[in-house]
């Protein structure tokens, strides 16, 4: 016989009266939204990765509540929900909507704009908070003990140990103040070299055209630190087989009239007697400046689509048991009326009409808006029923999945793979192949990915809003004006950061992201599968040599999904992120040898520190491109480099080391104050 656990208490009781939606704790939480929506913009943009803001969002509050709003445990639960978002949402418009501009001969370029980017966001977010709403009382209240919500469990942790007197700010606002003055002096100063790379020339009798190469930047080593060295070893894995084992052997296989040829295929190349491209291609010579990223853009990045296709699917195919529970338990559970009883403050939800007709009307501005696209009302109509269909699906499965692993580790983009895929089977088996309808499938994908990204999020603030006694419907309220303010701002950045800078203009480059400078993994995925389903046309031998590289790492008992994104990405993009995980595994090594027990790492000097590294990293990399859209501004910044002089004085090789030891020191601070007690 079953014995029932003992009833759960809030820390705040149902019938306690204690100030909470108010309108200092909902424009605080929309600003925080804006910040930290705009760095993972940034971070998302550059890495094709995210990290969770509802941590150090929630340390904030308790911060600028306890010393200037002076406001409550819940006003701070309410900052706390309206800001993360910001994050929900960027990550999800990052991952996908850059594909507009990777479709084919152009045809998604005219979507790639601030109101379709605006558009989607906030419909996307909205689908995902609504979608939540029924979904609370069967996911957090009936599974509280199975489902742990770790990111939501550890908010609530901060928000009371706040209320008690913790003080936990001071971390994260050191990191956030070494993290501005590095990245002045790597950004505006260049004491610091931005990449330092050592490579191996073509010529090379035994090892042609190896690369290490790393951005040696804080939000890098601070992501590092937060999602620890299994993960981050696991990424950097994947780039070590790309660019010291791939690329030397087809370096040495693959002649340069070849490699030339594919990337005109790919279009990064205009013929075989025109100088440039990826690489810099040499029609005298026949060679390449750089083969080890002419090798990179014309096969490796294929191969690396592949292999996150298939870890994607994999991830999906591992939480089938967890997707059929979670509707068996969603359908049982979910109670949509009180009946007549007196509801208690801490189970009001929003009404379940709510939902009905705010997704019929998310469905209707699907069909008539011209943000959307479609060349009938017909075909308008099947995305907005397709985005519904999946977008049940997914939140369902979303919120389900990161109450296990958090949403950190949720497999949103493999579920964004699903859905376009099957879209576009959708697609072609009522006759709507080609181009022209490259931009719809990706639309549905990109929503798909928003509205699962805000639901995860979602979720873990309504985990925490449970533990602390808030009102769930405050926090709902709460959370549609967050997904519309930080959409506001993230359309506003990612069109920023797509600004080229005057350098890239010269170069005959239109748009900063899909360049090295922001290469936009993920979106870049996303049209290279819509583009190969609809047409007919993937370069299937790449693509399934990267599957078969996740089967075989899937089978070896490690995250596929992981080491298929660092095999797509630059090796100069995990290698500093593998950085700040050795920094956490011999930080973890030193606490076990000294019988060091943290009673949660989440909240350890060390990981606030990063998350100030995060932020602070992210930030400044904001702020310096929006002041380098600027020709003028750009030209000022330019004249403050003291990058010659170093080079003329140390070589470049000594300005690149001075560089990575730099790097070493901002790893050693990082060290030390994890390390150092209390």
């Amino acid at each position: 016989m079953e014995t029932k656990p003992p009833a759960f208490k809030p820390y705040v009781a149902d019938n306690a009266s204690t100030a909470e939606f108010t309108f200092k704790a909902v424009v605080t939480g929309a600003l925080f939204g804006v910040l930290f929506g705009a760095a993972t913009v940034y971070l998302s943009l550059k890495a094709g990765l995210s990290v969770s803001a509802s941590i150090p969002i929630a340390v904030l509050a308790i911060s600028l509540g306890r010393r200037f709003l002076k406001t409550t445990i819940l006003e701070n639960n309410i900052i706390q929900t309206t800001g993360s978002a910001g994050e929900s949402i960027a990550s999800g418009v990052v991952f996908t909507l850059p594909g507009f501009l990777f479709l084919t001969d152009g045809v998604g370029d005219d979507f790639f704009n601030y109101w379709t980017i605006l558009t989607l966001a906030i419909l996307g977010g909205l689908l995902g908070t609504l979608m939540m709403i029924p979904l609370r009382r069967a996911l957090i209240v009936e599974e509280h003990g199975k489902l742990p919500y770790p990111e939501g469990t550890a908010c609530g942790s901060v928000l009371i140990a706040g209320e008690r007197g913790g003080d936990f700010a001071k971390m994260a606002y050191r990191g956030l103040g070494v993290a501005l003055l590095y990245a002045i002096l790597q950004k505006v100063l260049h004491v610091i070299a931005e990449a330092p790379v050592w490579a191996t020339n073509q010529v090379n009798r035994y090892f042609p055209s190896a690369q290490v190469s790393g951005e040696i930047t804080p939000e890098y080593l601070g992501v590092g630190y937060i999602i620890g060295f299994r993960i981050s070893a696991v990424l950097v894995g994947g780039g070590i087989l790309a660019w010291l084992a791939l690329i030397p052997l087809l370096a040495t296989l693959v002649p340069g009239d070849t490699i030339a040829l594919q990337l005109i295929k790919l279009g990064y190349l205009t013929n075989l007697q025109t100088a440039g491209g990826p690489g810099g291609w040499n029609p005298e010579t026949h060679g390449f400046g750089d083969t080890a990223a002419a090798i990179y853009r014309a096969y490796i990045r294929q191969i690396g689509a592949g292999a996150v296709t298939a870890g994607g699917f994999m991830t999906l195919l591992k939480t089938i048991p967890t997707i059929v529970s979670s509707f068996r338990d969603s359908f049982k559970k979910v109670d949509v009326a009180a009946e007549g009883t007196q509801v208690r403050r801490t189970e009001q939800d929003l009404s379940v009409r709510v939902v009905i007709f705010g997704s019929i009307a998310l469905a209707a501005l699907m069909v008539i808006l011209p943000q959307i696209p479609g060349d009938s009302v017909l075909t308008k109509l099947l995305i907005a029923v397709l985005v519904i269909v999946f977008g049940f699906f997914f939140v369902t499965v979303a919120s389900r999945i990161v109450g296990l692993i958090g949403s950190s580790s949720s497999p949103v983009s493999g579920m964004t793979i699903a859905t376009i895929m099957g879209t576009a089977l959708v697609f072609i088996g009522v006759g709507l192949t080609g181009k022209v309808y490259e931009p719809a499938v990706l639309v549905v994908g990109g929503m798909i990915c928003i509205a699962a990204a805000n639901a995860g999020g979602t979720s873990q603030d309504l985990k925490t809003g449970y533990l602390v006694g808030a009102t769930p419907k405050y926090q709902q309220i709460a959370l549609f004006i967050g997904v519309i303010v930080s959409s506001l701002a993230v359309g506003a950045t990612v069109k920023i950061l797509d600004t080229p800078t005057p350098d890239l203009v010269a170069q005959g480059i239109t748009h900063a992201i899909g360049s090295d400078r922001f290469p936009a993994p993920q979106g870049t995925l996303m049209a290279t599968l819509i583009k190969g389903l609809l047409s007919f046309n993937l370069d299937w031998q790449f693509v399934l040599v990267g599957a078969f590289m996740s089967f075989v790492v899937e089978i070896c008992g490690i995250s596929a999904l992981a080491f298929a994104v660092g095999l797509y990405l630059p090796l100069s993009t995990t290698l500093p992120i593998f950085a700040g995980g050795c920094v956490k595994a011999l930080v973890d090594w030193n606490f076990k040898r000294k019988g060091i027990v943290e009673e949660d790492a989440d909240l350890g000097r060390g990981s606030l520190f990063s998350t100030g590294l995060v932020a602070g990293g992210a930030l400044a990399g904001v702020v310096v491109a929006l002041l380098s859209v600027n020709e003028s501004v750009y030209n000022f910044l330019s004249r403050l480099t003291l990058e010659p002089a170093l080079e003329s004085a140390l070589g470049v090789e000594g300005y690149q080391l001075l560089g990575a030891l730099l790097f070493l020191g901002l790893a050693v601070i990082l060290y030390r104050v994890a390390m150092k007690r209390s």
